[in-house]
């Protein structure tokens, strides 16, 4: 593997450096010993290099470095940005004239610049600001209220001025005292050092204010003094306010002019009926959208409709009839009210938004939301708050809550958002060191043989590239251009040679097609065909879809090909031989008694199958004729008692184990004069394929033999190596010695060759040591000391095999259930006698097994015949004896005096021991009286002491 950097490091070194991490032996102890290292402080230009070296060799290790390089890169960025956004806050807070936008734009962009807004000198400086704004902000809100208290104190001047005047002069000196404090108030507000923050329409709407308030009080002072100096002075003038001057007339006696009356309202005219229609027409196709959208709750929309609403009534109103109008007031009404939930609806929304977007870092630990889940968790958020501000009025607290949350979790993003960077351009470097390493791999291994690591090799660089990491869009689309064409460049040999393989493959194919077709199957053609095939595949991998397409089509012909031969041998061998046909009715029989649940009969079935095993016939009601119905090609039928049947079948692919050596012959006389031996092949594959034809031949000639009488005597089949074909039976040979050969060597004297049957130096010759002999004779054998071979019997069919096989398992459990039933009931009546003190309902010693003697079960009827006699000490004892010998576990109440009982036993190491003498000590709790608690425990013991 090439290294990603273009400049070479001295790897011991860095080793050495790194305290050993690039010779540890796994992953886990590099990454330790990396911590470990890092833990010292080194410098960045160590750590660079170490980066740039274990980055290809170790990515868990290397992501160590990699965050502490990007550690030191943020800190240096933050203390650059801190320094740059301290200043701008430093200037903001010099200016005499702050603007509120300013100060929050600066907080904004300083969190989306990455700034340390929550280390100093940001920190304080930030707070600093936050009281500058809102200062500002509650001198704004008091310059508002003051206005308003100014409007306030006209409205009393003005009420006064409709009563009397003796209750103004009343109420003068504390008019007086208001306007003064609204004055000194008025001064403080404009002397705060933040009045200069303020907005320029604060300053003229205040002066206006304190202007008109001063007017109205000097003409209201003017007015009263010369309604005093008029109530004392007759002549003296009358003030200008009415009021004031019609009470001074009347105190004077003067006569008051009455106020003249409203002049009377003309007659309106008459109107059109055509064009009233029309304007009722238009009010009612206005009211109408109005009412629709109200219903609908469109609260923008019904504000729309509302506006042309009041525009139609501009135009029509006067046109308009009573109940129309009244309509059209209680849509107005409506709309307004709807108007004014929306806003209150709004609010909740926003209120919502800001309770979400402040909870974005109030996660609990382990829950808090990654750089992509929070970067769209923002954009999500802020975009309801859109929604929210197009159906309200803007709610700016709430805005201002809502960003400064929003800003303070962008940081996570924007942290996320620089790793993403750094690891694009990391990522980038790695595909870009990939792409030259491919080039050089296949310049190096263009005339590579290896196949097979050649493939290989080709998927872990597509591997690598597949996991190389993510990299942005533009990147991929410049870099994959240059991939695909290095990997096919690299590709290339190996594509050749696949082709040439597929059509190597082909014409195997071809010619396995040719070998199926053929009447008489090749074996030896066969096998050859497979192993090139077998070859084929080992050096040249395909695609494993495609390869397996090649084969099953390389398969199919040969399979149908086998599948005929084992359809004529399954005909040949469908005819079952005397000997199977009595094995099977053995197993029915069997199977019979196995149902009926006798123990004595199943016994007897088994031994009549053993006996049918052996080939024993059994005694049959009448004695007919029998014939041989079995087949004629691989296998032999059954003539007389003792007689076996030797099945080595069409074909003998098997080798005769130790327990079919023996087998007795079945054929005729005449055909046993002819063929002494059955000579099973030299092959071990199918040699029928050679045979067939001969041994069909051969069938026939036994079927019409003669009848003989059956030999008194088994005449053992040799397995011998070579031609079994009646065509080519040789003179029957005296059987050679198993010693005399290797195994596997023939036994009629060794193997043909230029010498002789017997060649010089040939392995198949007697051996001149000691080691000859026959080892399955008695005595015999390698070491000279095997027993004799014992007789099996015939051998079986596969169907006669298998149902003597599952009949005698099934025989064996019904035995075990029988046997764990009987037990279950000899015990059940031990307990019974014991509780009725009846000896007569005890078991007898067969019912209650091997275990139990005579004597013992004599012992336990007596001591259940009498009255309870044994003390209880005696019977606890006795009992922890038994459960002691029985391996059981004793109660928790009586742990202690078992443990007693097991140091008691230890002193007496003469005595017997309780496995010894559990059947007196059962007689002992026997003759003691009947306990429930004590029944439970002696049943246990007993449970588990009767099987043995």
């Amino acid at each position: 593997m090439t290294s990603t950097s273009s400049k070479p490091h001295d790897l011991q070194a860095l080793d050495t450096l790194t305290g050993g991490a690039f010779t540890a032996p796994t992953s886990g102890e590099r990454a330790a010993r990396i911590r470990d290292w890092l833990a010292g402080n080194p410098s960045s230009e160590q750590m660079q290099e170490v980066f740039k070296e274990l980055s290809g060799r170790d990515k868990g290790a290397a992501r160590l470095l990699r965050e502490k390089l990007d550690e030191i890169k943020r800190a240096k960025g933050q203390e650059a940005i801190a320094a740059e956004w301290a200043q701008k806050a430093e200037t903001l807070l010099a200016q005499s004239k702050l603007n509120i936008a300013d100060a929050l734009a600066w907080q904004r962009d300083a969190a989306k610049a990455g700034a340390p807004l929550s280390r100093e000198p940001l920190a304080g400086l930030k707070a600093q600001l936050a009281e500058r704004v809102k200062g500002i902000e509650d001198l704004q809100h008091r310059a508002q209220v003051h206005r308003e208290a100014a409007v306030l104190l006209a409205q009393r001047f003005e009420v006064l001025s409709t009563k009397g005047w003796k209750d103004a002069q009343a109420a003068e000196e504390s008019l007086r005292a208001d306007v003064t404090h609204w004055q000194q108030q008025a001064a403080d507000i404009v002397a705060d050092a933040n009045w200069n923050s303020l907005d320029a329409k604060f300053a003229p709407q205040l002066e206006a204010s304190k202007s008109q308030l001063l007017v109205v009080s000097d003409s209201f002072h003017g007015a009263l003094a010369q309604a005093v100096a008029a109530a004392a002075d007759a002549a003296a003038p009358l003030p200008p306010v009415p009021v004031w001057a019609d009470e001074l007339r009347a105190a004077r006696g003067e006569v008051v002019a009455p106020k003249p009356a409203a002049p009377a309202r003309p007659a309106a005219p008459k109107v059109d009926p055509a064009v009233r229609a029309a304007a009722q027409d238009a009010v009612q196709a206005a009211l109408a959208k109005l009412e629709q959208e109200t219903a609908e709750g469109h609260g923008k929309a019904s504000a729309g409709a509302a506006a042309a609403l009041r525009a139609v009534l501009k135009e029509h109103g006067k046109l308009v009839d009573a109940p129309l109008e009244a309509r059209v007031h209680a849509a107005l009404v409506a709309a307004g009210e709807l108007e004014g939930w929306q806003r209150w609806s709004a609010d909740k929304v926003r209120e919502d938004l800001v309770a979400k977007a402040e909870g974005l870092l109030k996660r609990p630990e382990g829950q808090a939301l990654g750089g992509r889940k929070m970067q769209e968790t923002l954009r999500a958020l802020r975009d309801q708050w859109k929604q929210a501000d197009q159906g309200g009025v803007p709610n700016h607290a709430l805005w201002k809550r809502f960003d400064e949350a929003c800003n303070e979790a962008h940081k996570v993003v924007e942290a996320w958002l620089e790793k993403v960077r750094a690891d694009a351009a990391e990522h980038r470097a790695l595909r870009v060191a990939l792409i030259e390493e491919v080039k050089a791999w296949a310049a190096a291994h263009a005339g590579a043989t290896d196949l097979k690591a050649h493939n290989r090799a080709l998927h872990q660089f597509a591997d690598r590239w597949r996991d190389a990491g993510h990299v942005g869009e533009k990147v991929f689309a410049e870099l994959q251009p240059l991939w695909n064409e290095a990997f096919g460049a690299a590709r290339a040999p190996f594509e050749t040679a696949q082709k040439a393989s597929v059509e190597r493959r082909q014409a195997m194919i071809a010619e396995a097609t040719e070998l199926g077709a053929q009447p008489m199957l090749r074996i030896d053609a066969v096998k050859a065909l497979q192993q090139r095939w077998q070859h084929e595949a080992q050096s040249v991998p395909l695609d494993r879809r495609h390869e397996q397409k090649l084969w099953d089509a390389f398969r199919a012909p040969i399979d149908e090909a086998f599948n005929r031969k084992t359809v004529e041998r399954e005909k040949a061998s469908a005819a079952m031989s005397e000997h199977d046909r009595y094995v099977l009715d053995a197993s029915r029989a069997l199977d019979a008694a196995n149902a009926g649940g006798d123990a004595q009969k199943i016994r007897a079935a088994i031994a009549g199958l053993e006996a049918a095993l052996r080939g024993e016939v059994p005694a049959p009601a009448s004695a007919p004729a029998t014939t041989s119905d079995g087949p004629s090609v691989g296998a032999t039928g059954v003539e007389a008692p003792g007689q076996a049947a030797a099945e080595f079948g069409e074909s003998a692919e098997q080798t005769p184990g130790s327990s079919d050596a023996e087998a007795t012959p079945s054929a005729p006389a005449a055909a046993a004069a002819d063929a002494p031996d059955l000579v099973a092949p030299a092959d071990g594959a199918d040699a029928s394929a050679r045979s067939d034809s001969a041994a069909h031949e051969a069938g026939e000639a036994a079927s019409v033999a003669p009848a003989a009488p059956p030999k008194p005597a088994p005449k053992p089949v040799v397995a011998m190596r070579g031609d079994d074909r009646p065509s080519s039976k040789k003179a029957e040979a005296a059987p050679a010695a198993r010693g005399t050969g290797r195994f596997g060597d023939r036994r009629d004297g060794g193997r043909p060759g230029a010498g002789g049957p017997g060649r010089p130096n040939d392995r198949g010759g007697p051996r001149p040591d000691a080691r000859g002999g026959d080892r399955g004779a008695p005595g015999g054998g390698r070491f000279g000391d095997r027993p004799p071979r014992e007789d099996r019997g015939p051998r079986l069919g596969d169907a006669a095999f298998r149902a003597q096989r599952e009949a005698l398992e099934r025989a064996d459990m019904a035995l075990r259930k029988l046997a764990a039933q009987a037990h279950g009931e000899a015990l059940t009546q031990v307990l019974g006698a014991w509780e009725q003190r009846d000896a007569a309902r005890l078991p007898s010693v067969q019912e209650l097994g091997r275990a139990v003697t005579p004597a013992v079960r004599t012992q336990w009827s007596q001591a259940v015949g009498a009255a309870p006699t044994a003390a209880a000490s005696d019977a606890a004892e006795a009992l922890l004896r038994l459960e002691m010998a029985a391996e059981v576990p004793t109660p928790a109440e009586q742990l202690d005096a078992r443990r007693a009982l097991q140091l008691k036993l230890l002193t007496k190491r003469g005595d017997p021991t309780p496995a010894q003498t559990w059947g007196q000590d059962a007689g002992k709790v026997l003759a003691a009286a009947h306990d429930a608690a004590t029944a439970r425990r002696l049943q246990n013991a007993l449970k588990a002491l009767l099987r043995k």
